[in-house]
């Protein structure tokens, strides 16, 4: 069974060994190397790339799709340059399962693309697609240097922060709402739901969910007091930020981020306990959150009324508007079952009108499994789940290999796995994961996780060297 998952999860394929007698891979790769020798620009390659990536976290929150589009074609050029320029053997230790799957899931967007009822549009989302999946690669490539990867991270938290305290700013002082954004008839109408730069209070609460995570786990990360407390301090306003949105998603993805994140940190620390807190340590910890948010769902007015919003299905005026889209989405995956319509909002908008119920206009499907299910049809949804379980897989392996080590660095894995989670969960009942703000992010956890893998041989062997070390 032990070999059947390997194999599922593609932990012991020996990418090394076939990409280092791959023709395509020798012809491809190194195109440019003899330049490269030469090049001082290029030499300094990984510190450009990452600069690359700063400007579009930094700028994300703040700027239009298009600006964020441009800075992506940049990503994309460059590192296109800096694969045809690097020696093929160098290349070779940056491919991991995790890309393969990338890559069979764009080949089968692109088949449905081209089987698209409306391929015009289809291909354009095509090109979007290809855009953020080329940044996951240079991502993937650029934080395999730790001391890369920390400041990528640090810059998002600092950014997230301006973007949480300004948040907070509409809470006390007000911000007129720009959609009706709760149901007019609840008790709640009048409440504010704060959006800060992003416009939408789902779309920062998707936003704000990784910045939680991350400063979460950056008070075990980061070692003086002070950074500690800056740690706590970025925690604290992101938490507080996201919770003022009302987004219901968004809660759903922060209660699961939050407790996969404290299970794992109980799970990283339970090797330095004594055997009582070893075994009791994650069922009071876990069961103490627990009754927090059951005390604050009970004696916080507005947080009840929101929280039972979920559960009155289509008296709810958001609960139905969804219900009705997702009956529409339903039809148009029964028509199109195999590869879908194909990929993006593009191609949605020119078919949903054809499905939809009257005066039930729609973006999307208001739902990630079921947008990649009218997208790529279930061939491209086998895929893509397919790809969630090998990064889950990589992730848990490369982090149970740090914790073996005593590595502070994966704590980073904690919180990717915590946030992975979240997302998912808040992308379940909504869409704001395709939007430039939160898909960058998706793809920068996807490749933080990416980054840490090594071959299951190699694991082995570290753990093996591990154990035989003198104590």
């Amino acid at each position: 069974m032990n070999l059947v998952w390997q194999r599922f999860t593609l932990s012991s394929l020996p990418l090394k060994e076939y990409l280092a007698t791959s023709y395509v891979h020798r012809s491809v790769v190194g195109m440019l190397s003899s330049w490269r020798q030469t090049s001082v620009f290029i030499q300094w390659g990984d510190p450009i790339a990452a600069a690359l990536l700063c400007l579009v976290y930094a700028l994300a929150p703040f700027s239009s799709s298009t600006l964020v589009g441009l800075l992506l074609v940049a990503c994309a050029g460059f590192w296109l340059l800096l694969t045809l320029s690097e020696q093929a053997t160098t290349n070779v230790s940056s491919v991991t399962p995790i890309h393969l799957l990338v890559l069979l899931y764009w080949g089968i967007a692109a088949v449905a693309t081209a089987l698209s009822p409306v391929k015009k549009a289809a291909l354009n989302d095509l090109a979007t697609l290809s855009l953020y999946l080329l940044l996951f690669v240079l991502c993937a490539r650029v934080l395999r240097s730790p001391r890369l990867r920390s400041a990528i991270i640090i810059l998002y938290l600092h950014v997230s922060l301006i973007v949480s305290v300004y948040g907070l700013r509409q809470w006390f002082f007000g911000a007129t709402a720009l959609a009706t954004w709760v149901d007019p008839e609840s008790p709640l109408s009048k409440t504010t739901r704060v959006y800060s730069y992003l416009g939408n209070p789902n779309l920062l609460a998707g936003y704000l969910l990784p910045a939680v995570i991350f400063s979460l786990v950056a008070i075990f990360v980061w070692q003086s007091w002070l950074k500690k407390a800056l740690a706590l301090t970025m925690f604290i306003v992101n938490t507080a930020c996201l919770i003022l949105t009302f987004s219901r998603g968004g809660w759903i993805g922060l209660v699961v981020a939050i407790l996969a994140a404290m299970a794992l940190l109980v799970y990283w620390k339970s090797v330095e306990m004594p055997p009582f807190w070893r075994t009791w340590s994650l069922p009071i910890v876990l069961g103490g959150l627990i009754g927090v948010l059951l005390l604050g769902v009970i004696f916080v007015e507005p947080v009840r009324l929101r929280v039972l919003s979920i559960f009155v299905d289509r008296q709810d005026s958001s609960n139905n508007f969804r219900r009705n889209v997702w009956d529409a989405v339903f039809e148009m995956i029964r028509d199109r079952p195999i590869f879908g319509i194909g990929p993006g909002h593009n191609s949605f908008n020119k078919v949903y009108p054809l499905y939809q119920h009257p005066r039930y206009t729609a973006l999307s499907a208001y739902s990630i499994i079921l947008e990649v299910a009218v997208e790529t049809g279930f061939v491209g949804l086998a895929c893509f789940l397919w790809l969630i379980i090998v990064t889950f897989n990589t992730a848990f392996m490369q982090m149970a290999r740090l914790r073996q080590l005593r590595n502070v660095e994966g704590f980073w894995l904690i919180g990717a796995i915590a946030i992975l989670l979240g997302m998912l969960a808040h992308g379940t009942v909504d869409t704001v994961w395709y939007r430039p703000e939160v898909n960058t992010l998706w793809w920068l956890i996807v490749a933080l996780i990416a980054s840490y893998w090594t071959p299951l041989a190699q694991n082995q062997t570290n753990s093996t060297n591990s154990q035989l070390a003198p104590n």
